[in-house]
Parts: C-alpha cells; structure tokens; sequence
C-alpha cells in the first residue's frame, strides 16, 4: 500500500485566508502537499480516510492547521476526536483563529492543542504568522511516526 508524502491538513472555511495560507504555505512547499477542506466534517472525512477520502493513501499529516469556527463540525470537536484517537494523536494540530475568547482557548489546551495562534489582523502581519508557521511545522520540526508505517 503506498504512503502518502506527509501533508499539512487546512480547515479553513473563509475563503480569503484559506487563499492567504495557501499562498504563504506554498512558497516554502509544493501546493500538492497541502490540502484544504472547508469545514470539520471535511477534516474528519480526510483525517479517517472515509467519504471522497477513502482512496487517499495511508498517513497522518504533519500538521493540522485548524479553524475553530467551522460549519458541520466545529473546530473543538475535530480536535477532540484527534486527540482522542490512538490512530491520530500524535498528529500535531495548530488552531488558527480569530477567536480571542478564553474560553476556546482553555478548551483547546485541556483538549491536548499544540499551540493556540489568534490570526493577525491585517494582510502582511497574517502572511508573516503562516510563513513562521509552516517554516517551523513543515521544516523544522521533527514529526512523530506516523502509525502507519
């Protein structure tokens, strides 16, 4: 069964920063290892291999950059569901949101966040947030494993 070349998983549904990201994420890797899906129950379907994912290849991605507030399945619930499985884990995942509440942010932390990043307002000052982002989740850091292998 073939792997997968390891993927950043966005669950993005604005339209605009979904573009932004994958712009910024695209300078520092190709756009085919990025994948994007609009809402939660997307980044399940993607994450459990089930629905239009069913054929994708075996492995977890190497980050999971995660909005909170996300039609179908909201955003804490896709971390709860990672996190709580042995299967994904390990699977780092980055909430990215506007989302200043402390409420969505105890939450994140209790349900085992990776990190926590509010989206900067403004253009240049959300285009340096992803480029450090995907410098460090795509290049520097050394992911776990994936299960699979």
């Amino acid at each position: 069964m073939p792997v997968e070349v390891r993927r950043i998983l966005l669950v993005e549904d604005s339209p605009n920063d979904a573009e932004l990201t994958l712009v910024e994420l695209g300078k520092h890797m190709h756009p085919d290892h990025i994948v994007h899906v609009k809402d939660g129950e997307g980044a399940l379907d993607y994450l459990h291999r089930r629905g239009r994912y069913t054929g994708r290849p075996t492995g977890n991605p190497l980050v999971v950059l995660l909005d909170l507030k996300l039609p179908k399945v909201g955003g804490l619930e896709v971390l709860r569901e990672v996190k709580g499985s042995p299967a994904l884990r390990a699977t780092p995942v980055v909430v990215l949101t506007s989302s200043r509440e402390e409420s969505d942010l105890v939450a994140s932390y209790d349900l085992g966040v990776n990190a926590y990043v509010v989206k900067p307002v403004g253009f240049e000052a959300f285009a340096r947030a992803i480029r450090s982002l995907g410098l460090f989740w795509a290049i520097l850091n050394e992911p776990p494993p994936d299960p699979d292998e």
